[in-house]
């Protein structure tokens, strides 16, 4: 088994998503402790955002000429892929910024949807081409967006459904500590909800 641990936000060791992450990973690991772990921290190994000679290493775009950087960000982008695609479950840390995702993990997706990789072009439509793998989201948010007022807001969730279902990834669970910007019982309750919801999602990935 190979374990993909995705972090994305800015706050680091203060940060709630990168303690969640950690312990779904590190639970993974007590069941399965001969399963490989790789780590990404996109906050501090920011993957650049993607540009025209970038992209045109998995698109068809006007640009021919590349220079030694440009070739080293290709192939970061296929380094990107082929570990997504060798991994049996994803861990995303990936709290709402400005009603979405922090734009170090869009930098993330930008890389790895790649057409002919991840997905493929066909007369009825896209379809996507990584199967088979289980991801977990770790969705910390200020507020409450699964009902009320504020739930046409959330782009956060949505997208990364979205995302991850275009390259053919549909199980996708949530892990939620929501209302961390209303106080302090407020973020403490949530986070000992969220903490106390690891080992059961952990039992039931590895149940499946």
């Amino acid at each position: 088994m190979q374990i993909l641990r995705l972090d994305s936000s800015i706050q680091g060791d203060g940060s709630s998503s990168r303690a969640l992450t950690q312990a779904v990973v590190s639970d993974l690991l007590k069941s399965r402790p001969d399963a490989i772990s790789i780590y990404r921290d996109l906050v501090e190994k920011a993957i650049p955002h993607l540009d025209g000679p970038i992209g045109a290493g998995f698109r068809p775009l006007a640009f021919t000429e590349f220079d030694a950087v440009t070739r080293s960000e290709h192939a970061r982008s296929d380094a990107l892929v082929a570990e997504l695609v060798a991994s049996d479950i994803v861990v995303i840390g990936a709290p709402m910024y400005n009603f979405s995702i922090p734009s170090q993990l869009k930098a993330w997706l930008d890389r790895v949807i790649q057409p002919g990789k991840t997905f493929r072009y066909t007369e009825t439509g896209p379809v996507g081409l990584v199967n088979g793998k289980k991801v977990v989201i770790i969705s910390t948010r200020g507020g409450s967006y699964l009902a009320g007022p504020l739930a046409p807001l959330d782009f956060q969730e949505n997208y990364l459904k979205a995302a991850l279902g275009f390259m053919g990834i549909k199980d996708v669970q949530f892990l939620r500590a929501e209302n961390m910007s209303r106080g302090e019982d407020a973020r403490r309750n949530s986070m000992e909800n969220a903490a106390s919801s690891v080992s059961p999602l952990v039992s039931a990935l590895l149940a499946a």
